[in-house]
């Protein structure tokens, strides 16, 4: 009785305490709780090069710290959603390799769309509650990457694409291997994505990981790096909030609002938004970092330097300073964009024919109903599909100007960076605020003008028709 009053007395002054530095520092206990656990992968990661017993304690820990943190952070149903997916990757691959990838593709994508209508998550984020549905879609992407993988050990390696060639499994992964993959905490809250043929080789100190003559890389430069940007990105982010929020987009005031003023208001809106995502991957580049699995070779400078590249998932100067909408797929969410083009886009191409607007539109479909299925996601993605569309007829015309047309050329090159932060700006306010009302509204706002612009483009591209201007001294060769 004593034991049990005194077990609820501590229960009760812990969620105190909780709410209390929750209310401090403006979130809700949920977040604060996946916040800390997030936190808590860094250590955990350092940690993960000091196991004993092989490969296998390795596996083992890898797998046991990411459920352990999932329960901390989400609750005990998280693991068993977890496990859903990568089941039925993993029975797929043992029962019919030779389709494997498409029934885990559908499986673990239509358990992920399922998970998403049901807990809506989008709105849960909003008003800032947080769910395991994040963390579920990073693990789809895993284990439907681990099967095609092994289906593609099956190919002949003539047929491959050099990405198939170096991911593909010859073997299938035992399942202690395959769950040290999906749960390894390093990025399993919040990606970046991996391949297990990576993982696999970092666990066992094979390929980059093995012993060479240039010694051990020392990842703690390169974490404190990722630290101190985090802390920035956050204290930008907390500082810009107040004076951006979301909920502007349906006040009476910003109606009231001239069209500029209003199309400010959406770059600064997303500008904002921004910086919360380059803190989250700012915090799993450390853990990642730091674990040794960001470890992607050696620098050719003398002496050799290690980089630590794995691991990133943005480059912050890159897409704010990007020339043009072609470049955003490579500088932000840059491993989910990898993951895009080698399981689904160039997946799509037949071989001999050059990819189109087809390709790049079920691309963006599938990254869109991989977020949710919120009108602003599937808007967003659609958008994103036309801007990249309209920023390349945008080069086309500029590599077409001859190159004693300098001048001129600069001007495309501006022109496509203008066009770039207006679309890019135009088209995130549907990412954010998810709701077909609220998405129209503000598209309306501003007259659709992020909408018809690319069009135009894409429309005037099919008209004009240019070849890419050669040298004169090219010309006589």
């Amino acid at each position: 009785m004593l034991r049990n009053q005194i077990t609820k007395t501590r229960r009760s002054f812990s969620t105190m305490d909780m709410e209390s530095t929750a209310a401090a520092i403006g979130v809700s206990v949920p977040v604060l709780r996946f916040l800390l656990c997030f936190i808590a992968t860094i250590p955990v990661g350092f940690f993960h090069r000091f196991v004993p017993g092989g490969p296998t304690g390795k596996h083992l820990y890898a797998a046991v710290t990411g459920a352990v943190l999932s329960y901390l952070s989400f609750g005990f149903s998280s693991n068993l959603h977890f496990l859903v997916p990568m089941l039925a990757g993993y029975v797929s691959m043992v029962v019919y390799r030779k389709r494997c990838g498409l029934i885990t593709f559908v499986l673990a994508m239509g358990y992920l769309i399922g998970c998403h209508v049901y807990y809506m998550s989008g709105d849960a984020w909003k008003e800032g509650g947080i769910d395991a549905t994040g963390a579920l879609m990073v693990l789809t992407l895993k284990v439907i990457s681990c099967a095609i993988n092994y289906n593609d050990g099956l190919l002949k390696e003539e047929d491959l694409r050099e990405s198939q060639k170096k991911n593909r499994l010859l073997k299938l992964p035992s399942l202690l291997e395959y769950m040290g993959f999906c749960l390894c905490c390093a990025s399993h809250f919040a990606g970046p994505v991996y391949e297990i043929k990576d993982y696999l080789d970092w666990t066992e100190g094979k390929g980059i990981w093995s012993k060479s003559e240039k010694g051990t890389p020392s990842p703690f430069g390169a974490t404190v790096r990722a630290l101190l940007q985090a802390g920035f990105c956050m204290g930008l982010y907390l500082y810009l909030i107040p004076h951006y929020p979301l909920s502007k987009f349906t006040d009476p005031e910003y109606k009231e609002w001239g069209f500029w003023k209003r199309l400010s208001y959406q770059y600064m809106a997303g500008l904002t938004a921004r910086w919360k995502y380059y803190f989250i991957w700012s915090i799993s580049e450390a853990s990642i970092i730091i674990s040794g699995l960001g470890f992607s070779g050696w620098t050719d400078s003398s002496p050799p330097k290690a980089r630590w590249d794995r691991a990133k998932n943005v480059d912050i100067l890159g897409l704010e300073f990007a020339k043009s909408a072609v470049e955003i797929p490579l500088v932000w969410n840059i491993q989910v964009s990898t993951w895009l083009r080698h399981y689904v886009y160039d997946r799509l191409v037949q071989k001999g024919k050059k990819a189109g607007f087809f390709q790049l539109l079920i691309t963006q479909t599938v990254s869109a109903v991989w977020h949710g299925l919120y009108p602003g996601y599937i808007i967003f993605f659609v958008q994103s599909a036309l801007m990249i569309a309209g920023s390349r007829a945008i080069y086309r015309w500029q590599q077409s100007i001859a190159p004693n047309l300098g001048l001129l050329k600069k001007v495309f090159m501006l022109m496509n960076f203008a066009y770039t932060v207006l679309v890019l700006s135009y088209s995130c306010v549907g990412f954010m605020v998810l709701s077909l009302h609220e998405t129209l509204t503000s598209y309306g706002s501003v007259y659709y003008i992020g909408t018809i612009i690319p069009v135009v483009l894409i429309l005037l591209g099919n008209v004009i028709k240019t070849k890419p201007a050669r040298s004169k001294a090219r010309k006589e060769q």
